[in-house]
């Protein structure tokens, strides 16, 4: 039986045009089967953040995200109140009569809340996918919220209490390793690190999100993309850029790289200046170790 769910869960992953060397489908697996977050770290742009999307369409189901940031807090994360109404209604029953208790009860009510992700999956008549995208942007003391909702499934409002969720929201958490994460929220999540792939995960990748481009084509871009990371860069690309070059080239109905053509669209893949500098002093060596030397005289 595990077997054939693991199995269904490699298939919605191919389904979706996602490359799975195996330990995605596992950790997934994994995730669902023990109803436990899934703490996914990794260099920007190798495909963290569309397990979560893809996951959301494989299960038929909401994505519901939450992106963090510095300064991130529970008013935004979580809830807020609608001032705006809740004014607005007191206004209204100024001559009703009614007493302060039950004007309390009123305007703290859920008629008048305002559902942030973390509520919203929370609160989730079927069980959703709550991504929280690059939760090492966020603070220590957001960490610390979230435990109540990793370890229990639930979260405290204090004018209503204690919210249980209805389903279980299936719940992915992306990191870049800006900063270490606690102890203590690591201990909730099951782990999953993913790196720059292979080249062959990575034509493998092309191949699927690019089906029109040329064959020798993508070999070379995969090639190129391998020993450009090896590059001591600002910021080293990942899948992302490699799809979008390749977009941009196949768009062009090119058959192979040439130099010129790289430095022209080199901002497509490098997204700081000194980084392209060092890249294209560095062409010809990279070219002659891809294999293509005949394309850069």
């Amino acid at each position: 039986m595990q077997a054939k769910e693991l199995s269904r869960i490699q298939k919605m992953l191919q389904d979706q045009g996602y490359i799975d060397d195996g330990a995605i489908a596992m950790s997934l697996f994994l995730a669902m089967k023990l109803e436990k977050p899934l703490l996914v770290e990794g260099p920007a742009g190798v495909g963290k953040t569309e397990i979560a999307k893809v996951m959301a369409k494989a299960m038929q189901t909401e994505l519901i995200r939450l992106q963090c940031y510095e300064g991130l807090d529970s008013t935004h994360a979580l809830y807020e109140w609608n001032y705006q109404h809740q004014l607005l209604y007191l206004k209204m029953q100024e001559d009703g009569g009614k007493k302060l208790e039950a004007l309390e009860q009123t305007i703290f009510s859920d008629k008048f809340l305002l559902k942030r992700p973390i509520l919203q999956a929370i609160t989730h008549e079927r069980n959703p996918v709550l991504l929280i995208d690059e939760i090492d942007r966020a603070d220590e003391e957001f960490e610390s919220f979230l435990l109540e909702v990793l370890s229990d499934w639930q979260v405290t409002i204090p004018e209503i209490g204690t919210i249980s969720a209805k389903s279980r929201p299936q719940i992915i958490l992306t990191g870049n390793r800006t900063r270490e994460l606690s102890e203590a929220l690591r201990r909730r999540c099951l782990y999953l690190w993913i790196d720059y792939p292979t080249f062959e995960k990575e034509l493998a990748i092309v191949t699927a999100k690019v089906p029109e481009i040329d064959a020798k084509l993508g070999n070379q871009i995969c090639a190129f993309m391998k020993e450009l990371r090896t590059l001591k860069l600002e910021k080293t690309p990942g899948i992302a850029e490699t799809i979008d070059w390749a977009r941009a080239l196949a768009g062009m109905h090119l058959a192979h790289l040439d130099k010129q053509m790289v430095e022209d669209t080199l901002g497509v893949v490098l997204k700081d200046w000194q980084d392209i500098r060092h890249t294209q002093d560095s062409l010809s060596e990279l070219f002659e170790r891809t294999g293509v030397v005949s394309r850069i005289v």
